[in-house]
């Protein structure tokens, strides 16, 4: 383990710790340092099974409600942190899990795959959000992957949205597999972190055909899919763009014109400008894919 490792899981535990001292009881908060302090101390994996699983009795569940200075202080410690949906007890669940003794690898990943592998639903969220705060991220893909395949979409949404582990650390097989399960499962794709700068062709093209199912079988499509597919959209593709250009429904419209303004294609651009309210709306930054979803798509998850 590096100094500099050990420094920056320090500066996350002190935050954590700041922030629940806040907004937990004093006795809670008391149990919760006492039980912290323990676990760096080696317990034993059901001793800390049972301090994970009781601590909500404690801390309580509220939701954490994390002021703006205190998001940006996520963000300045691991970049892509943003535990603004967080609640108490996930935080200190996480804060916990930061006190499991992590100096040999072997045991430390060992004894994390035993707490994956007993939590009930609410804690194994708690212990997915955490995943890019923990020792070895990079040893964590295939247990991120479990959770990706899960068919709980509440265990889902815990890797894929508002996690920065996934644009970090997923290769281009698993990032793609999670995007289009994600469209399945009626996830927001605004929500998951790192989805522009991972966009890529083979995606473009998985979420090409999949419109393509979905109309046959006269079913719909999400608009945000485009946002995937026009940089990378050959002939075939923009082809599919201008069906959904002259769709009646507007998101649906707006959500081609904006994937049309990100192709180099010159029959793209022609299709945009067929629409020149669109076009002048991207063109002045009025519609742009992040006031598309603040619009649209914005929903609570």
């Amino acid at each position: 383990m590096s100094s500099s490792i050990h420094y920056e899981q320090t500066n996350v535990t002190n935050l954590l710790r700041c922030w629940l001292s806040k907004r937990v009881v004093r006795d809670g908060f008391t149990w919760l340092d006492e039980k912290r302090k323990q676990i760096a101390e080696g317990v034993s994996v059901q001793v800390f099974l049972t301090s994970f699983s009781t601590l909500p009795r404690y801390t309580g569940k509220k939701d954490l409600e994390l002021t703006s200075e205190e998001l940006r202080a996520a963000e300045a410690m691991r970049s892509g942190w943003s535990p603004s949906h967080w609640s108490v007890d996930q935080a200190a669940r996480t804060l916990i899990l930061l006190a499991l003794p992590h100096d040999d690898a072997q045991k430390y990943l060992w004894t994390l795959e035993q707490v994956f592998t007993t939590v009930d639903v609410g804690e194994l969220i708690a212990l997915y959000q955490s995943l890019p705060l923990l020792p070895y991220p990079e040893w964590h893909c295939t247990r991120a992957a479990e959770g990706v395949r899960s068919n709980m979409t509440t265990v889902f949404n815990a890797v894929a949205l508002h996690n920065p582990y996934p644009s970090d650390y997923f290769d281009n097989i698993a990032w793609n597999q999670m995007v289009l399960k994600a469209i399945f499962a009626g996830s927001s794709l605004h929500l998951i972190l790192g989805l522009d700068d991972r966009a890529n062709s083979e995606l473009a093209q998985m979420l090409t055909d999949y419109a393509h199912e979905r109309w046959a079988a006269n079913r719909p499509v999400t608009p945000e899919l485009w946002r995937l597919v026009g940089r990378f959209a050959d002939a075939g593709i923009v082809a599919d763009l201008e069906k959904v250009l002259n769709d009646a429904d507007l998101a649906q419209q707006e959500a081609a014109a904006l994937a049309c303004s990100e192709c180099s294609l010159l029959k793209a651009q022609e299709l945009l400008a067929c629409k020149p309210q669109l076009h002048s709306s991207i063109n002045l930054g009025h519609l742009t894919w992040s006031s598309f979803s603040n619009k649209r798509l914005a929903v609570c998850q």
